[in-house]
């Protein structure tokens, strides 16, 4: 089963025995390999032995998870070990990013694609929304596709508001997230107006629910990815907030389309800390991301995750606590609980992988570099609140936590650079080394590369209530030893939107410019 230590704890024991093996830890392992980074014998690469070890501990009930977890481990560890032939490493056993070819691979996918593609009709603006936030990630300019896009776009919007998954279907608030955000990335003045803003924002309020929450199409399932793409669009397009009084969730006292929502999501958290799709359903990682952005947007993290109390109120016997629980007495539980969100999150993180899983029990998959790994950066934000980047802002008030390095940075990028890389010339992103890549992980992987390469920062809000501008910093995260070159690292996100940064802002400033209809 994976390992159930946290990876801090993982990297103080000394001794693990697998399978009647005994593993001697150290700081770094001593080989020789001649695929490292010249072609010549050399000592063999730094890799910390957390990441190139058996877990340090077992499940010892032998079942299918136990068994297939074993089978995954197996897989990735010659990736992490610098032991693939085919493949260049550098002096941390990394493997370089190939970024030609995986802006090679993306801009395939935005030609004519072959029949097998068929399966994937509904998902079209997802298509788009993959291979051009990714190849802005890999600074390569997506601007000769907007005409392209616009008139796609024309095609698959309904005059009752919204965009179908394709041409001629019913509108679907996953599928218009996706086509938005795409239509943002290319930007300008035909992208922006092609959206009916008025069809759009029916739409939404014939969405809108009593309980608060969104479904994602007329008929359709209410879930948190209904409330996150919901606030997604009402504020990158300047909705408006007002209900008509057809709306299911209108009442008397004149409710709009944020009203119950940051509570629909509390709702959602469950007794593991996670989050689920629904209230009392299973927490999953994607599930996470979408309650921590939606509430974002709603207020700034620091006011809407949890909010702070004063170290002054408690007793010293409270205050004489481990460095955790230290962490852990700021929070007076808002919206979510906090402490056990970050448990639940960390407990995803997995070694000797490095990824994260998605799920209790599962494998570590490519994507959730995104799902999970992007959680962290808002987590950081509600932990440190506004800060001034003149001071150092990376622990807590209170605490000797360094918020910026909660999870394994390390970890992480030696999984998505070593294991989720197809080394081939066929390029892009994958699940893990015996999946095939696409461009769903290739956008996915680089997001997390992205989050995992930088230090975000709440900089200011522009208010106490909901709907608060939140603005943030994001600069490189530099560690030491660093184990990727400067050209390795890929562009800075939006912590939020998930769009280039410049990109959110243009939208956002061209639609606060055109109030109303």
């Amino acid at each position: 089963m994976p390992i159930k230590t946290s990876l801090a704890r993982s990297r103080q024991r000394a001794v693990h025995t697998h399978k009647g093996k005994t593993m001697a830890s150290s700081s770094f392992r001593s080989r020789t390999t001649a695929m490292f980074q010249g072609g010549h014998d050399r000592q063999e690469p730094m890799i910390p032995d957390l990441f190139s070890s058996w877990p340090l501990v077992q499940d010892n009930l032998d079942t299918t998870s136990s068994r297939v977890q074993d089978i995954t481990i197996e897989e990735c560890l010659p990736f992490l070990t610098a032991r693939v032939d085919d493949v260049r490493y550098n002096q941390y056993g990394v493997p370089r990013l190939d970024r030609d070819r995986h802006v090679k691979f993306l801009r395939k996918h935005l030609e004519q694609l072959p029949s097998r593609y068929v399966a994937l009709d509904a998902s079209r603006p997802w298509i788009f929304y993959w291979c051009l936030n990714g190849l802005s990630l890999l600074d390569s300019d997506v601007s000769s596709y907007r005409d392209a896009l616009v008139e796609t776009a024309r095609t698959m919007q309904n005059s009752t508001g919204g965009f179908g998954g394709g041409v001629g279907h019913e509108s679907h608030l996953a599928c218009t997230y996706a086509l938005v955000l795409a239509l943002s990335i290319v930007g300008g003045e035909a992208a922006y107006e092609v959206i009916d803003r008025r069809a759009l924002w029916k739409w939404l309020c014939a969405l809108k629910q009593p309980d608060g929450g969104f479904r994602m199409a007329i008929g359709g399932e209410v879930d948190i990815r209904g409330a996150y793409c919901a606030a997604v669009l009402i504020t990158l397009l300047n909705l408006p907030l007002d209900l008509p009084t057809d709306s299911p969730a209108w009442t008397a006292d004149r409710p709009n389309l944020f009203t119950g929502l940051a509570d629909y999501v509390r709702r959602c958290q469950t007794f593991e800390g996670g989050i689920s799709a629904q209230p009392d359903g299973e927490a999953h990682g994607a599930y996470a991301f979408c309650a921590l952005g939606c509430l974002a947007i709603l207020g700034a993290p620091h006011r809407t995750f949890a909010r702070s109390v004063s170290l002054e109120s408690l007793s010293p016997e409270e205050l004489d606590k481990t460095r955790w629980r230290s962490l852990t007495l700021n929070f007076e539980f808002r919206y979510l609980d906090v402490p056990r969100l970050i448990s639940w999150l960390s407990s995803r993180q997995y070694a000797p992988e490095g990824g994260y899983s998605g799920r209790t029990n599962k494998l570590v998959d490519g994507c959730y570099s995104h799902w999970v790994g992007c959680c962290w950066p808002l987590i950081e934000a509600s932990l440190a609140g506004p800060t001034s980047l003149m001071f150092d802002v990376n622990k807590a008030n209170g605490s000797d936590i360094d918020i910026h390095n909660i999870y394994s940075r390390e970890g992480l990028i030696r999984y998505i650079l070593g294991c989720t890389q197809e080394h081939s010339k066929r390029g892009g992103m994958r699940d893990k080394p015996s999946k095939s890549s696409d461009a769903y992980h290739t956008c996915y992987v680089l997001s997390g590369l992205s989050s995992a390469q930088h230090v975000t920062r709440l900089l200011a809000s522009d208010g106490e209530g909901l709907m608060t501008h939140s603005e943030y910093d994001i600069s490189p995260h530099n560690a030491n030893p660093q184990i990727y070159t400067e050209e390795d690292r890929v562009n800075p996100t939006d912590p939020v939107y998930f769009i280039p940064e410049g990109k959110r802002k243009e939208a956002m400033s061209y639609f606060l410019s055109k109030p109303g209809f």
